[in-house]
């Protein structure tokens, strides 16, 4: 086989080690999720960087287990959908990970979907519970869902009455002292997400994604860093965790690897470098808008930058001309695509 990866047969194949996925069919991607993490439980795992509030990897698992713990008092069990409708925060994916630990679904929504929109994926999905933010809250209201809202019992006064909304202070304090995941049988076939299409074809569908596609799907990304033999990256996470890439290419799979993510709930370019310098981020998912900001506005000089290992972007094709442009303007770090 030739350096580039074509043989004589014409057939490409990549360069990089193959990958063991694992085996064991009665392996959740929670479970996976926090294999390795009790060798290093302080270390940080998810920042928020709209509120300053942090959990280190031992914080984190000892959170989700206390909110799935919560979700299951609520009478959500395996195979129940839940919808999560919200931006980023770092409650997002506390609870994300608390739903799937029992096994059951969660299917996430687009913050700016209209009410007929969401009412079409409510429709189709038939979740027993959604999560939601106070200022979202008049979208999904009319389902007569009961509710998880991100926040305290004090963020909105108006809410406090609903007998049918908890809380998120509430369901943890639910969870208890619990210290381990409730008892479920959750194997790698089951599904974990139900993640819908942004229906240019037609009607949004519904995008079935298995325990063992999140697992698969991590490993795969993260590959370059197990043959690197890096850990602890940080990563910026302001591109949506509703959508898959921000859910199992960003999330999933930077965590399961032991790195940080900092969570923006939106994007704004003098925050983004902000936290760039605050967090000490290593590596930039990006879109190409992105990349022409960066090799263009005159901020980027005035944040140290020089955490930045990688600037990665993908969604559209890049030009070379830019991603040396934007190469010059943040030297240290490696300006690649991911695109197909």
């Amino acid at each position: 086989m030739e350096k580039s990866g074509y043989g004589r047969d014409g057939i490409y194949r990549s360069l990089r080690p193959t990958l063991c996925y694992p085996k064991d069919p009665n392996l959740s991607m929670v479970s996976f999720l926090f294999r390795n993490s009790s060798s290093y439980p302080q270390k940080p795992a998810l920042v928020d960087a709209d509120t300053g509030e942090s959990l280190t990897f031992a914080q984190f698992k000892s959170t989700v287990i206390k909110l799935s713990h919560g979700l299951t008092h609520l009478g959500i069990s395996k195979g129940d959908v839940v919808l999560i409708f919200a931006p980023n925060s770092i409650q997002f994916p506390l609870c994300f990970f608390a739903t799937v630990a029992i096994g059951a679904i969660a299917t996430t929504v687009n913050p700016l979907y209209t009410v007929s929109e969401i009412s079409k994926q409510v429709k189709d999905s038939n979740p027993k519970l959604v999560v939601t933010v106070p200022e979202l809250w008049e979208k999904v209201r009319g389902f007569n869902l009961p509710a998880v809202v991100l926040g305290s019992k004090g963020t909105s006064t108006k809410m406090v009455s609903n007998s049918r909304i908890t809380f998120f202070t509430e369901l943890l304090e639910i969870g208890g002292s619990a210290r381990d995941f409730p008892a479920t049988s959750v194997k790698q076939g089951d599904t974990a997400a139900l993640l819908y299409s942004s229906g240019t074809t037609g009607t949004s569908k519904g995008v079935i994604l298995t325990h063992g596609n999140f697992i698969s799907a991590s490993l795969m990304v993260t590959s370059d860093q197990d043959v690197k033999g890096e850990m602890h990256n940080v990563l910026l996470c302001y591109l949506p965790m509703f959508h898959v890439f921000g859910l199992a290419v960003i999330l999933y799979a930077q965590l399961q690897r032991g790195n940080a993510i900092v969570s923006l709930a939106k994007f704004d370019m003098q925050t983004v470098l902000r936290s760039i310098e605050k967090y000490r981020v290593t590596d930039l998912p990006v879109v190409p808008p992105i990349v022409l900001a960066l090799a263009k506005q005159s901020a980027v000089k005035k944040y140290d930058l020089s955490s930045l290992k990688r600037i990665a972007s993908g969604a559209a094709p890049l030009g070379k001309e830019l991603m040396e442009e934007c190469a010059r303007n943040v030297p240290q770090a490696a300006v690649t695509q991911v695109y197909r």
